[in-house]
């Protein structure tokens, strides 16, 4: 498999490679970086380039044996995947003790017994304090795998007993490449590139549902009919997008991309939109509104997502947003 069969960060790879080929596997590692860059997939790659019985090469797996189809299933038995049960949700203490207690057997089929903990900034305060005794007493045959958005959400204890990658998006041009290498047409990979913000995962992500693009669409759609709309059309959608937390906070992630590319236009910046099949109107309401109104949109959003985490009154917080909207 070139490259693990990832689209982008070669850097990692190699590095993950020539940590297997030296015989230098560390013990924890933390991929970090926004959600949709990949991290769960290349924590999995490095799970099969552990436990391949016949890579093709050093730091190769095979991509084909019982194990490797196991890992990439998450179905492996020496496999642990650990993670909130929603995005936003809590890690909690017991999921990670109950992982401690599997990593001190041997391992059932392969070298390595492998523990992924996805987004651990999700983690309490417990099941921080809990990863972090783990850390300390894992046996040599186990290997610890954590994703979270950026190192410093984590103990700094965690991070220092981790080797840390910090993943980042790749350039519109490359990801738009890579798409197309794996069979998209040169108008979508376009689309997804830009649309993902050079988040592989999320491109592939999209590519494979394209309920989701549907739902990026409405969600569009609907913010485009809330700037003209009034108070009481406002105040019905607040109650409707309040109904359910998750899809509520997936809208408003919509929302901010739309609010900054709006900012970007506004103030006159050359980086590329994330909405390019929206470039029209971004460039419209970007005329009609100053850079000030553009900027303030765009933090409103952050905030409420930010608050929407925290257990804000979701209803509240929409009819607030709402009511704050430039008409236009």
């Amino acid at each position: 498999m070139t490259n693990w069969n990832l689209i982008g960060h070669e850097w990692a790879v190699d590095m993950l490679k020539q940590h297997l080929i030296r015989g230098a596997t560390r013990h924890a590692y933390l991929f970090s970086g926004p959600p949709g860059l990949g991290r769960r997939t290349l924590a999995l790659r490095f799970a099969q380039a552990l436990n391949c019985p016949q890579p093709i090469a050093p730091g190769e797996p095979c991509g084909t044996c019982r194990d490797c189809r196991q890992i990439e299933a998450a179905q492996h038995p020496d496999l642990s995947i650990v993670q909130a049960e929603s995005e936003g949700g809590t890690l909690k203490v017991e999921w990670v003790r109950e992982v401690r207690r599997s990593l001190a057997l041997k391992p059932y089929q392969a070298k390595y017994r492998v523990a992924l903990f996805l987004r651990f900034q999700e983690a309490n305060d417990s099941a921080s304090n809990a990863l972090l005794k783990t850390l300390e007493e894992a046996p040599a045959h186990a290997v610890l795998m954590l994703t979270a958005d950026a190192p410093e959400q984590l103990l700094p204890t965690i991070v220092s007993r981790c080797e840390t990658l910090r993943l980042r998006p790749l350039k519109v041009e490359v990801l738009e490449r890579g798409l197309e290498s794996r069979g998209l047409e040169s108008s979508e990979a376009r689309l997804l590139a830009h649309v993902s913000g050079g988040r592989p995962g999320y491109a592939l992500r999209l590519a494979d549902d394209p309920a989701l693009l549907e739902a990026r669409q409405a969600r569009l759609d609907d913010l485009l009919r809330l700037l003209s709309a009034s108070r009481v059309e406002k105040f019905a959608y607040a109650e409707k997008l309040a109904r359910d937390k998750e899809t509520m906070r997936q809208a408003l992630l919509v929302w901010l991309s739309y609010w900054r590319d709006v900012l970007l236009r506004a103030s006159g910046a050359s980086a590329p939109l994330a909405n390019i099949d929206r470039q029209a109107e971004i460039e419209a309401l970007s005329g009609q509104l100053d850079l000030n109104r553009a900027r303030q949109q765009a933090q409103n959003l952050e905030v409420s997502i930010e608050r929407l985490e925290h257990n804000v009154n979701p209803r509240l917080l929409a009819e607030v947003l709402l009511l704050d909207l430039p008409h236009v």
